[in-house]
């Protein structure tokens, strides 16, 4: 049998995040938790006071001392939560901050309906009111969702309803982390392989073909079993949405979601037309897969493995600290030396353990280092993952040094700027330094599955995200069938004719996490096509990019995400930034066929 997930109690504290700096202990946190109070009932006591600048100033300012304090109780308990989903301590932590939180918002939802009731004239003068310029874009953003906004106490019902909404995501999240058994896998020599939600795809990458195979049809086996389950949470979440965007006014939930960050609904429907205007490109990707390894039929579980057979080399932490650095080294010495200390203070919760959440993100506050979980496992893949979750933390860290707290957090649309600027900057170096076409390949190859994840992969999680909504939105049912049958028919659309559509792909929409964030997916593909401009930009302008893209991450949420974009160099409003993209997607392909016929 294959070496086992140890448990968290056995791993080394030196790869693992220190959350002392938050709090020293959970007891330490228990004392926190009910030092808020407090500061919910100083902001809840503005209410029907809310009228002139003076007053609101003070609530502003109270608001974000509640903020605050409520961040730092929260993300801890989440953080703690994510080492091992099975305990019954951190969940229990997280629930009763849950509800405080919950509580916060209820009390203070009379705040935008109160403000937002006051004559229009008024509600001018606000803005240009000297005690509440620290405040103005948040005001702004504030009379832009006018038309939008209930009543005061509608305000404070829906904000009440924030578990219940937030529950459909929970509930798939513990059944997919925390309950589901996969029956583990058999490779070709008859040992048996542990499946779990975070060696999974490790597990795909195998040059063992018998073993992807088992571990793809076990895997995807466990979630048919629960297929209903998981339908019906995920149905609860779209319902929610659709309720919420319904009683606030909006045409569709998608509608509302991009109105949150001023983005028009265009820029989602841009990324998919011109994503399928490319789909020849990657179905030439896919036939150059299916060529190079020497098969006669390419099935779903052929996807993640190398191109090159023998090209799975495995990187140790350390490696994996190096190369991040390297990537990094053109955003110059001070950007540099703060990666150094998220190695060396403990940023980072390095390697899978048994009840750990599977796959990676980063998480802080303002107050907080920006934390990053992953899972490492010694694959290229995974030293990219590190260099994009690093990405994310510097742009916390730039943001957070930079803005005030009511700034500081950037919106989800620019989220995923900073960490594929990282990959791609990762990854021209590797390949600058390839010194054989087999290392070489082995480059392209990332750069290629990178396209494939986060632009074609990511766009086709947003057409089946637009799908599911509309179909719920017009009266129809989101039944095990319904949803499975539209992900099959974009698999067989993205992946194209050389593909073989296995009956479990369909099910694969059940273990992503992200749906249950409506409309989030496609900020992932949109990202990427900007960080490609801007990573080409760092590379041949230098230091005015530089200096051009850290002003954008100093930036945080202290304008609109399309207008922090352009001034990074990127103008979403067209689909140009898409189109660039993925013309140097078919470049990179064509640089792979030549260098593959070079190598035969």
């Amino acid at each position: 049998m294959a070496e086992l997930l140890k448990e968290r109690s056995e791993l080394d504290p030196a790869f693992t995040w220190d959350l002392t700096k938050m709090y020293e202990s959970d007891e330490a946190w228990e004392a926190a938790l009910p030092e808020i109070t407090p500061y919910i009932e100083e902001a809840a006591s503005f209410q029907g006071k809310l009228k002139d600048a003076e007053t609101i100033r003070k609530f502003l300012d109270a608001s974000v001392q509640l903020e605050r304090k409520i961040s730092d109780l929260f993300c801890y308990a989440n953080l703690r939560r994510c080492e091992d989903t099975r305990g019954d301590k951190a969940q229990d932590m997280y629930s009763r901050v849950y509800g405080r939180y919950v509580a916060a918002m209820s009390a203070t939802a009379f705040a935008e309906p109160e403000i937002l009731s006051l004559p229009e004239e008024e509600l001018k003068s606000l803005l240009q009111a000297p005690v509440l310029s620290e405040y103005r874009f948040k005001l702004q953003k504030l009379l832009d969702v006018k038309a939008h906004t209930l009543s005061v106490e509608a305000e404070t019902l829906l904000a009440g309803f924030g578990e219940v909404f937030a529950a459909p995501g929970q509930i798939a999240e513990n059944l997919e982390n925390a309950d589901l058994l996969f029956a583990p896998a058999a490779d070709a020599k008859g040992e048996e392989h542990e499946v779990t939600g975070s060696n999974y795809i490790l597990l795909q990458t195998s040059e063992d073909r018998v073993l992807r195979e088992n571990a793809f049809r076990n895997y995807y086996k466990t979630f048919k079993e629960h297929i209903n389950t998981f339908s019906a949470a995920y149905a609860g979440a779209v319902k929610g949405a659709a309720a919420t965007a319904a009683a606030r006014r909006y045409s569709s939930s998608r509608a509302m979601s991009m109105a949150e960050e001023h983005v028009p609904e265009m820029v989602y429907d841009h990324l998919i037309e011109t994503v399928h205007k490319y789909m020849p490109v990657m179905y030439r990707y896919v036939a150059l897969r299916k060529k190079m390894l020497g098969l006669d039929e390419l099935h779903y579980y052929d996807v993640y493995t190398p191109l090159l057979k023998g090209s799975s080399r495995k990187y140790t932490y350390e490696d994996a600290k190096k190369l991040v650095l390297m990537a990094v080294s053109p955003l110059g010495e001070e950007y540099g030396s703060v990666v150094e200390q998220a190695f060396k203070d403990r940023w980072i919760d390095v390697y899978p353990n048994k009840g750990k959440r599977g796959g990676a993100f980063s998480s802080g506050t303002y107050d907080s280092m920006p934390y990053i979980l992953t899972n490492f496992t010694g694959t290229l893949d995974s030293v990219f993952t590190i260099a994009h979750e690093m990405g994310h933390s510097m742009h916390t860290w730039l943001a957070n040094h930079h803005q005030p707290f009511h700034y500081a957090d950037y919106t989800l649309f620019v989220a995923e700027v900073a960490s594929t600027v990282n990959e791609n900057l990762l990854v021209e170096q590797l390949l600058e330094k390839a010194e054989t076409p087999e290392e070489k390949m082995t480059y392209l190859n990332q750069y290629l599955e990178d396209f494939k994840s986060t632009v074609f992969r990511q766009t086709m999680f947003a057409e089946f995200e637009m799908k599911a909504h509309a179909l719920a939105e017009q009266g129809g049912s989101l039944t095990p069938g319904s949803l499975s049958g539209i992900y099959k028919d974009l698999i067989a659309l993205y992946f194209g004719p050389e593909m073989v559509i296995d009956d479990e792909v369909q099910y694969e929409w059940a273990r992503i996490p992200h749906f249950y964030s409506p409309f989030y997916v496609y900020k992932y593909a949109t990202s990427y096509c900007s960080s490609a401009a801007i990573s080409e930009a760092i590379r041949t302008e230098g230091k005015p990019a530089v200096d051009k893209y850290l002003g954008f991450l100093s930036m945080g949420g202290s304008a609109y995400p399309m207008e922090e974009l352009k001034a990074g160099g990127v103008d979403l409003s067209t689909s140009v930034p898409i189109e660039t993209a993925l013309k140097k997607f078919d470049r990179i392909l064509s640089e792979a066929e030549a260098v593959f016929e070079e190598m035969r």
